[in-house]
């Protein structure tokens, strides 16, 4: 059975940092994509980061490139996104899903398998 889940969020102020984990159980990640979404209120899912476990390459939307890092622990099987200089933005709620490994990673981002609850972050002074 495989199962997605997400820690790390919270109420950080414009500026500041989080870290999210997204802990992975029933797949390895050297076969699966995994990839970061975030949903706001009123708008649609964006697929913002994700990591290729067969290629070892990683993706970034340009909303949040050069702000946030994708990376992966194969020992702990969770994969980590390192949200810095966080905006108001950036309040969403994250959710980390798991797919194949297309080297096409927005083909990747739009047919994942298995999903987490998603965890809350609020961007706020």
């Amino acid at each position: 059975q495989v199962q997605l889940v997400e820690s790390g969020g919270g109420l950080v102020q414009p500026g500041g940092s989080l870290r999210l984990s997204c802990a992975v159980s029933g797949v390895s990640l050297d076969y699966y994509a995994i990839g970061w979404f975030r949903q706001a209120p009123g708008k649609e899912r964006e697929g913002v980061s994700c990591i290729n476990g067969k290629y070892g390459t990683t993706y970034y939307a340009d909303s949040i490139k050069g702000r946030f890092t994708i990376s992966r622990d194969n020992a702990k099987n969770t994969v980590t996104l390192q949200m810095n200089s966080l905006k108001t933005e950036d309040t969403a709620v994250y959710y980390c899903a798991a797919g194949l490994p297309y080297s096409d990673h927005i083909q990747a981002l739009k047919r994942m398998d298995y999903w987490g609850q998603g965890t809350q972050v609020t961007v706020s002074s």
